[in-house]
């Protein structure tokens, strides 16, 4: 299957192929020179099939996790590319989840004012979701993805193969992003998730080409965009408070979503999906605390900040609310409406 992101200066082609990583010469210039930037996590598997295949490509490994997408890691990642003599006319190749997606693009977007790269992802949340849109970024201290830009890649390759050596809670994790996008967009996405048994190929592509409409009407996050980041507004916070859980990114986001169900009957059929998934539940929080961290949030302003609801499955409103209001929803939880 292939789609298109159409935009304006930068459209680009996104790939979803069985092994597409045993047949990268039918989406990658093989004589090119690659920089190949991937995390430990990685099975190794799936590098050296990669390599193998392009002769004039080096491997840059970091250390994996959410902890490791900041600034020292992306300094070591420029000394490489530095040390291997790459040129405006080479490219970087992210292989690997929503970390090295969102690292490696931000190293990218910044080498030589820009080379092109290439996203790969081997997760569900990167395929499903953060792998298209062209958000990189890395963390500083305790803010997530607070330094970054807009940068789309040349292409994007999907290789549903990689996600069988990820564990279950990977796999959960990254379906939560889903889940996400049928609730504002598409019920039809949601009632997948209410099947006996979860057709991932369905569902990433489902996800994937709803992900490429909204990038299409909104690039740069001006307008429509911003839905996507429902359940993301407490989800960053909690996250940022329990990073040494650790909680992942999509269990998160699935404690946040939880807080902006409108609809009774909706929460619990959401609830009954989490559940399913077996994503944790939301723990114990300070009101406060949660709230300092809210506060901090990239989309926020001085006293108000942006938020999703979902009234009913497939549709969505945005809503401006002061931090006091935040403060409430914190402290009535998510069954007070």
């Amino acid at each position: 299957m292939q789609l298109q992101v159409q935009l304006e200066e930068h459209s680009y082609p996104i790939y979803i192929e069985h092994h597409a990583l045993d047949r990268i010469k039918n989406y990658l210039d093989p004589n090119r020179k690659y920089a190949i930037v991937t995390d430990d996590g990685l099975p190794k598997k799936w590098v050296d099939k990669l390599q193998a295949q392009l002769p004039n490509a080096f491997v840059i490994c970091f250390p994996h996790g959410e902890a490791n997408k900041n600034l020292e890691t992306y300094q070591t990642v420029m000394k490489k590319l530095i040390e291997h003599h790459m040129s405006r006319s080479d490219a970087l190749i992210a292989l690997g989840g929503g970390v090295v997606g969102d690292l490696g693009g931000f190293v990218a977007s910044t080498y030589m004012r820009g080379i092109d790269f290439y996203n790969i992802p081997t997760t569900v949340l990167s395929q499903v979701d953060s792998s298209v849109g062209g958000k990189v970024a890395v963390d500083f201290d305790t803010y997530k993805n607070i330094i970054g830009a807009f940068y789309q890649p040349k292409a994007v390759i999907i290789d549903p193969e990689t996600l069988t050596t990820l564990d279950p809670r990977q796999i959960s994790n990254g379906l939560v992003e889903a889940l996400k996008m049928g609730l504002i967009l598409d019920e039809r996405l949601v009632q997948e998730f209410e099947k006996d048994t979860l057709d991932l190929d369905t569902i990433i592509a489902a996800s994937i080409d709803l992900k490429r409409q909204i990038v299409q009407d909104d690039e740069k996050e001006q307008g429509k965009r911003a839905i996507l980041n429902f359940g993301h507004t407490i989800g960053h916070a909690l996250e940022s408070r329990y990073f040494d859980v650790p909680y992942y990114h999509g269990e998160c986001v699935g404690m946040g979503m939880l807080f902006f169900l409108n609809d009774p009957a909706l929460k619990h059929r959401v609830e009954a999906i989490l559940e399913k998934l077996n994503i944790p539940s939301i723990p114990d929080y300070d009101p406060e605390e949660i709230l300092s961290y809210v506060k901090h949030d990239k989309k926020g302003k001085s006293e108000t900040i942006n938020i999703i609801e979902v009234p009913e499955a497939g549709s969505w409103q945005m809503k401006t609310i002061t931090y006091p209001e935040i403060r409430q929803i914190l402290q009535g939880g998510i069954h007070e409406k």
